[in-house]
């Protein structure tokens, strides 16, 4: 997503040694945005660019679902610059073939678009005919499609719970079978990849239905890859943290509020960006990643982790306050 609108992101993205933690950008008078990143952030500057050869994916073919924008048109960026042949899918054909024709002027590599409601599994079965017959069958499948917004789980309705299932769970499901299936039959393997989320592992409340489907996608991800590695295909998931794309962040975070609260809660000290997860994304589809299966990566700046210790909220306490803990410790006697 971009922070400030697609044009202007376009130009922040490029940006890899920012100056530090308090960043404004402005039009005119208008502050547009105000880095929220704390102070050791310096420190995890991403980099913005591919890092395998620019011919990593030369002759290969690339489907991703939900291609059209955030981190699927990011990672569709980065496999065409890198030589693949992509195509991509999702339900609004405008904006799928605004993004195949502008990362085709970029990149000099044919990006097809097709349009494609995951949740109808006739509709997948045509798509991936149409796959095929435009672009040959796939060495690579990302699994991107997705929906989730916030609420009570006692104000759920089987609609709402429905909805982002039969995105999510069965249309990642209708997808990876029905290639899956095309390849087993032309006896090819390939690379599937699919994104879920780091709290897709311990469940979280207020997203019940996203918690509860990509759970879903994982076991069926880990449980493909034990059975057919056989067939010549591979399937491993990336677990993102915060990464800021208009997408989610207009339904998840819609005001703003809680940015700054993540962040506090990142040890890296700042959200992840797009084009790190496309760079984590091409590789664990290229073939340097040949023997990683049945991986899970978790891509979130340590976020994970500083939720999981119970001292770790410890980081508030001051020098001064540690000074009197450590005096008020050696001063107590026995157990």
């Amino acid at each position: 997503m971009a922070l400030l609108g697609r044009a202007f992101f376009a130009g922040v993205s490029r940006l890899p040694c920012d100056p530090g933690p308090q960043r404004f950008f402005s039009f005119g008078t208008k502050t547009l945005y105000q880095s929220k990143d704390a102070p050791q952030s310096k420190f995890f500057q991403p980099v913005l660019k591919p890092m395998l050869p620019p011919d990593a994916f030369q002759g290969k073919v690339a489907f991703i679902t939900g291609g059209g924008t955030g981190l699927g048109k990011a990672m569709t960026t980065f496999l065409s610059t890198l030589g693949a042949q992509c195509v991509i899918a999702s339900r609004n054909i405008d904006v799928l073939k605004a993004t195949a024709e502008e990362i085709s002027s970029k990149t000099g590599n044919k990006v097809h678009a097709i349009r494609c409601d995951v949740r109808d599994p006739d509709m997948v079965h045509n798509t991936v005919l149409e796959l095929i017959k435009v672009a040959g069958h796939p060495d690579v499948v990302i699994n991107n499609a997705a929906g989730n917004f916030i609420s009570p789980s006692e104000r759920l309705t089987p609609n709402g719970w429905k909805t982002i299932t039969d995105i999510v769970l069965n249309g990642t499901a209708y997808v990876t079978l029905e290639i899956g299936k095309q390849l087993i039959k032309a006896q090819k393997g390939a690379a599937f990849l699919a994104i879920t989320t780091i709290y897709a592992e311990s469940g979280s409340g207020f997203v019940m239905p996203s918690s509860s489907a990509k759970s879903g996608v994982e076991a069926m991800n880990k449980s493909l890859a034990a059975e057919w590695g056989r067939y010549g295909m591979r399937f491993n998931i990336i677990q993102p943290g915060p990464i800021k794309t208009k997408g989610a962040f207009s339904r998840l975070d819609p005001t703003g509020r809680f940015e700054k609260e993540m962040i506090d809660r990142i040890p890296c000290g700042r959200l992840g960006t797009m084009e790190e997860l496309a760079n984590l994304a091409t590789f664990l589809c290229s073939d340097y990643a040949s023997w990683i299966n049945g991986a899970v990566i978790r891509f979130d700046g340590g976020e994970e982790v500083f939720l999981s210790g119970e001292f770790n909220s410890l980081k508030k306490v001051t020098k001064e306050e540690w000074d009197i803990i450590e005096g008020l410790i050696r001063k107590t006697k026995g157990s």
